[in-house]
């Protein structure tokens, strides 16, 4: 027997036709947007698909609307045809991957902005970022029409603001989160770890520890600005080069907290290099 391929597409015409001769034999559709450098973090998000869905969408499509002028856009690790065989080794019915003409043709115009959710932390160091991401998953969804969308708690507040705009655009699909890989020290899993030299990569591993310890003494009763403040020196003296933020906000809406009063989330941004690690641990 063959084995299993994962088949292709590059134009949402095509996207739109295979989905609607699925639709038509009536499956149900997930989608796991990526921009690729595929790593075990998006497999299990495939995986969540293939088990909750008849049909997987993967779409691979390095988004430039979502990077600043400052940022890694040219440098980001793009590997097609390794990631097309992870792909396949997992069972992914289409893999969808555009072009940036044919997300942003000519005269493109649009943007999809959500607010409060996008206030502070990532939505502060990197101005412009969240719409850039709104605009492409809103437009994602729009031509996969999945049922349901998986994606990784690694990037909380992005999983936050596509829960938000799915909600208030009455989208009818599913913003189904699904929890953080990591490796065996507690490093997420993230594409820009390629980045990462080994004496960087062992530092790397402070920072997942040093964000459970914080929600710890958050839990136990530690102010939450003495906390936070704790957890930015620990991790310069963990060896971080710098600490965007530490913060604590609500779970579900990401409000700003005083004082633990529902649930929450210490989420953080620190720096190696030119390499920005990223995670959050719940309190």
């Amino acid at each position: 027997m063959a084995a299993f391929r994962t088949r292709v597409v590059r134009s949402i015409p095509a996207l739109r036709d295979t989905v609607a001769r699925w639709r038509r034999n009536g499956e149900s559709v997930g989608l796991v947007p990526t921009m690729g450098a595929l790593h075990a973090g998006h497999i299990e998000l495939v995986r969540q698909s293939r088990a909750q869905c008849d049909r997987t969408v993967v779409s691979i499509f390095v988004n430039p609307t979502q990077f600043n002028p400052d940022e890694d856009l040219d440098r980001y690790p793009r590997q097609e045809e390794k990631d097309l065989k992870v792909l396949s080794d997992v069972r992914a019915d289409l893999a969808f991957i555009p072009v940036v003409e044919e997300i942003y043709p000519e005269g493109f115009a649009t943007a999809v902005h959500v607010g409060r959710v996008t206030t502070g932390m990532e939505g502060t160091v990197r101005v412009g970022h969240f719409d850039g991401v709104a605009t492409v998953v809103c437009k994602l969804f729009m031509q996969a029409t999945p049922d349901k969308a998986f994606f990784g708690e690694k990037d909380y507040q992005q999983l936050t603001t596509i829960r938000h705009m799915a909600r208030d655009l009455d989208m009818p699909v599913t913003v189904v989160p699904v929890p953080t890989v990591r490796e065996a020290d507690g490093l997420a899993l993230s594409s820009r770890n390629a980045y990462l030299s080994p004496e960087q990569r062992r530092i790397a591993a402070s920072l997942n520890r040093i964000l459970r310890e914080t929600a710890r003494s958050i839990a136990k009763g530690r102010a939450i600005d003495a906390a936070t403040a704790a957890a930015r020196q620990a991790l310069l003296d963990a060896g971080f080069d710098a600490v965007d933020y530490v913060e604590c906000r609500a779970e579900a809406d990401l409000a700003v907290l005083e004082t633990l009063d529902r649930p929450a989330r210490v989420l953080a941004t620190a720096r190696l290099g030119p390499t920005r690690l990223l995670d959050n641990v719940s309190v």
